[in-house]
């Protein structure tokens, strides 16, 4: 299944002609393109689908989603994080 994540901007870069941008989803943090969300700043919240930010969100909401997702227990699978790597 591939969901949109919330996450935390915390950083904003140009690479090439296309806004990039590190994502922090809760201690993961993933290069995501910025490129459909021009108005964010560090420090926004943001939905991100397959590597591309797709709109932002308060961060009331996206602690919700994140805390929804977590009961599911579908986070750790849509950010990558195996058994193996959240162990260390």
């Amino acid at each position: 299944m591939c969901l949109g994540i919330p996450g935390k901007i915390i950083d904003i870069y140009q690479t090439g002609d296309l806004a990039m941008g590190k994502v922090d989803f809760g201690g993961v943090i993933r290069e995501t393109c910025l490129a459909y969300v021009p108005e964010a700043e560090i420090g926004d919240y943001t939905i991100v689908h397959v590597g591309f930010a797709i709109s932002r969100i308060s961060e009331e909401e996206a602690q919700a989603t994140l805390d929804v997702l977590r009961e599911m227990g579908d986070l750790d699978e849509e950010l990558g994080l195996t058994a193996e790597h959240a162990t260390g």
